[in-house]
């Protein structure tokens, strides 16, 4: 509308993309340019400052960055590349006028850079195009921007929105070019084209003040802390301000405390006005998706829709004989829950259910390596749990059941294409595509519902000697597809409490992989390892060598261990089938039978065949 009043000087934009295509070293690119962060030798992906962000390579929680070029504030924000974090992208767009769609010059468009650009598109948002890492070997950049603009058509972008820029840049060498033929050694380029297609924010100040919170934050002395876009009007210190809930509640509190980004800090400020994406404190009981408004109108703006989880997992407290051994210190069943609730206020994408077992929580996420991250986030934080094999989310849609299918992407090495489409069979997987990439990696496309999934990439691993790589994202629910087989391989169950001894393992190990070291401690009903020679079976693994009056030294077996598997949060939540549990404290992480002692499991077994 052309009444509208913009804020010139002031850009908010978000960053979107597949996992691993660059956007935190486009950040990093930025900044740089602009001086807006004194970097350190070594320092990359600066915006990547969680822990578990740095381990992995990923980005998981969005957050607000800001820099200054040509008088000109540009708020930008970094979102997850990962499917599973797809609730942060969601709302996150709402804070923005304009995206960066970064598109690795390889690898194309990839699912989530679908799920990125038509959550983008139905809010109205005008991408710019960013063609990365163009000096990566086998780049194919107009190829890209072809298939790039396919996808723009298949989600029936408008004429407006086709119309999108186009930048190539290598965000790791810190350079961006309009025309690949006209090579540049900085990135003015890009921060140009921002300037001039990204509009200025509809921000009219002198009307009644409104922000709709998007992320919170939490600090010792003031509490909760809204961040969010101001809509509309200015707020002060010592403002009172109205929030409105989501459920139409409100709750009346006075601003304590402004902060606005420079760089990658937070700067205290006495006003924040329309257009700026700031953090307010005062309000003790914010939510995500809440609004804060003039007490004159305190009127809601409506937040974007959040997508629905797909997989859950039962959190518990660890139950185990060996609870409370391992340096964790908080072991109860109310620390669980009151963990679980704070981070379902804080991460809009979680959501927690109580059980009919009072002990125990139904929680609900995006994928499992969206529900894993928070497991791996209190085991750090110190909690001990054990929690249950993920389940989909089933719907129920005039009297029809359904399933969530994921869309799924895997790459291999020629030679294996067909044990990936044999394994996958069984999985009612669907293949839509099957092509031969530039550099003669094999890329197909399946249709796969998400209870296939479950435990399929380490069996990916395996079967393409580690050269698999697999992307999945949401594509929809569909009509239940039929029973999926459960895992082949039966395990090894310890039968006694104790310490594994390595004469112990040595004879086990025959059967299949062992999971526990010698001197590990040990409980009756702990899995100690695979049985890929039959069904489940109780051994003996503290079992030690007898002694004996042996005569010549050469009749005695030497014992060779191979190295068991080191336990890894995403290879236990695969692996265990639906009477096992993964007990996890700071310091390690085993598998157990959910029902320790053999008599407790025949009696489950004969409950569960009469109930059938």
């Amino acid at each position: 509308m052309p009444d509208q009043k913009r804020r010139k000087h002031i850009r908010n934009i978000a960053i979107v993309a597949h996992v691993d295509h660059g956007k935190t070293t486009l950040v990093d690119a930025l900044l740089r340019e602009t001086g807006a962060h004194a970097f350190k030798e070594g320092d990359v992906t600066v915006m990547d400052s969680n822990p578990i962000e740095k381990e992995r390579g990923i980005t998981i929680f969005s957050k607000n960055a800001s820099f200054t070029y040509k008088d000109t504030v540009v708020n930008i924000v970094d979102t997850p590349g990962h499917a599973d974090f797809g609730s942060e992208v969601e709302r996150i767009l709402k804070m923005v006028d304009g995206v960066l769609l970064l598109v690795d010059a390889f690898d194309g468009p990839m699912p989530q850079t679908k799920f990125v650009l038509r959550k983008s598109l139905e809010l109205h948002l005008k991408p710019i195009l960013v063609v990365n890492k163009i000096d990566r070997p086998g780049a194919r950049p107009h190829e890209v921007v072809d298939m790039t603009f396919d996808l723009f058509c298949e989600l029936k972008a408008t004429d407006e929105q086709l119309d999108f820029p186009i930048v190539f840049a290598s965000a790791k060498d810190g350079h961006a070019t309009l025309d690949m033929d006209e090579p540049s050694d900085n990135m003015k380029p890009l921060l140009n084209t921002i300037l001039h297609r990204v509009l200025p924010p509809v921000a009219d100040p002198d009307q009644p003040f409104q922000m709709l919170v998007t992320l919170l934050d939490y600090d010792p002395y003031v509490g909760r802390m809204a961040i969010g876009r101001i809509f509309h009007g200015i707020a002060k210190k010592g403002d009172t301000l109205i929030a409105v809930k989501r459920d139409g509640s409100t709750e009346t509190g006075k601003v304590t405390r402004i902060l606005k980004y420079q760089g990658l800090k937070r700067i205290e400020a006495d006003v924040a006005e329309a257009g700026d994406i700031a953090c307010i404190s005062g309000f003790s009981e914010i939510h995500v998706a809440d609004t804060l408004a003039h007490p004159d109108r305190p009127e809601a703006i409506s937040a974007v829709k959040i997508d629905e989880p797909t997989i859950s997992m039962n959190f518990a407290h660890n139950s185990s004989p060996l609870a409370g051994k391992d340096g964790g210190r908080f072991l109860t069943s109310r620390h669980i829950r009151e963990r679980l609730m704070h981070e379902a206020m804080m991460n809009v994408g979680i959501r927690v259910e109580p059980t009919a077992d009072g002990d125990r929580y139904k929680v609900s996420g995006r994928g499992e390596l969206h529900l894993s991250i928070l497991i791996e986030t209190m085991r750090r934080e110190g909690y001990e749990m054990e929690v249950s094999r993920p389940e989909v989310i089933l719907k129920t849609v005039d009297g029809e059941t359904l399933e969530p299918v994921e869309e799924v992407v895997i790459e291999t090495d020629p030679g294996y294409q067909g044990a990936v489409i044999e394994a996958l069979g069984p999985r009612k997987a669907v293949m839509n595509d099957m092509t031969t990439s530039a550099v003669g990696t094999i890329r197909m496309e399946f249709l796969v519902p998400s209870r296939g999934l479950l435990g399929f990439r380490s069996e990916l691993l395996n079967m393409t000697r580690g050269t698999g790589i697999m992307y999945q994202n949401f594509y929809d629910y569909q009509v239940f597809k039929g029973e999926i087989p459960d895992r082949k391989e039966g395990v090894l169950i310890s039968q006694n409490p104790g310490r594994a001894v390595a004469y112990g393992l040595w004879g086990l190990q025959d059967r299949g992989e062992i999971f526990v070291h010698p001197g590990d401690d040990l409980y009756e009903g702990m899995i100690v390892g695979v049985n890929r020679k039959g069904p489940s079976m109780v051994v003996n693994a503290i079992r030690e060598k007898k002694l004996t009056n042996m005569r010549s030294s050469g009749a005695d077996e030497e014992i060779h261990l191979v190295a068991p598997r080191e336990m890894t949060l995403e290879f236990a939540l695969e692996f265990i089938e639906k009477d096992e549990l993964v007990e996890i404290t700071p310091k390690n992480i085993r598998l157990r039978k959910r029902h320790l002692t053999e008599n407790a499991r025949k009696t489950q077994r004969r409950s569960s065949n009469k109930a059938d």
